[in-house]
């Protein structure tokens, strides 16, 4: 389900160059509304095109004042219920409230490794396309597979 933002709480992450939730949206759905002409709330963020959002939460997650949710599907949280994401400096803190007022909380750790610092390909050796004809170098299960190396390599 998309997300939304309640305007009660957003603050326009003021204090630093652009909003979280901007920064973080693969699809560029969050705006930051500056004078209030869009939403008449001023300096708050809004999703500008809830239909299109792919529900990946990352700007629920990243905002620092809980201030974006979502309303989620009914077989996650049953209607009346919410889920709420507190991120920490290591860890993200699920709150999941049941209509029947019970809450329960699940915390999973972030990422240890810096960004960008992976190298997926490090201890796989070079690609030879000079060896990509001979049998068992590009075979699946000691078959070689069909089709011809021409068609399988853009050159």
């Amino acid at each position: 389900m998309p997300t939304f933002v309640r305007t009660d709480k957003c603050d326009g992450c003021k204090g630093q160059d652009k909003a979280a939730c901007l920064y973080i949206c693969p699809h560029d759905l969050m705006k930051l509304d500056q004078d209030g002409s869009e939403t008449g709330h001023a300096m708050r963020a809004f999703n500008q095109e809830p239909e299109q959002c792919w529900e990946c939460y990352a700007c629920v997650k990243i905002c620092p004042q809980q201030a974006i949710e979502c309303r989620h599907y009914a077989d996650v949280v049953p209607l009346g219920g919410s889920v709420q994401p507190v991120r920490g400096a290591d860890s993200i803190m699920w709150t999941v409230q049941f209509r029947s007022g019970n809450t329960k909380r699940f915390k999973f750790p972030i990422r240890t490794t810096p960004e960008g610092s992976i190298d997926p390909y490090g201890s796989k050796p070079a690609a030879d396309i000079a060896k990509i004809g001979e049998p068992g170098y590009f075979t699946l299960g000691g078959v070689q597979k069909s089709g011809d190396p021409d068609e399988l390599i853009r050159k």
